[in-house]
């Protein structure tokens, strides 16, 4: 038996999503809140329902930087778009004001019950 791993799954090989800003004004700490507030725009392609009520967001962690870095996994690995859904969950988190860098890496551990 062969072991896959989650890019083995993935149409375009992409797990991850990572941009770094020049934004030396980090005098206002992001929160939480705000993080969740824009993924909660980010729907599931094929359930009317945002990525961080379904549970996919397993670990958002912002440093006193504002660099801020977010695990997720996937409802499925053979969705069409699941190589695309760290960009779209790194472009709602961009808009916040006194942003680092944001890093979303897609998981499968541990795996959904």
């Amino acid at each position: 038996m062969i072991d896959k791993k989650l890019q083995d799954f993935l149409p375009n090989k992409n797990s991850s999503y990572i941009k770094r800003f020049t934004n030396s004004n980090n005098s206002s700490k992001i929160k939480e809140d705000q993080v969740i507030q824009c993924i909660r725009k980010v729907m599931d392609p094929e359930i009317p329902v945002n990525l961080y009520d379904l549970g996919l967001i397993y670990e958002i962690k912002i440093n006193d930087k504002n660099d801020i870095k977010i695990k997720m996994t996937l409802t499925n690995p053979n969705c069409p778009v699941a190589g695309s859904m760290p960009e779209s969950v790194g472009k709602s988190v961009e808009k916040l004001s006194n942003l680092n860098s944001i890093e979303v890496s897609l998981v499968w551990d541990p795996k959904m019950a």
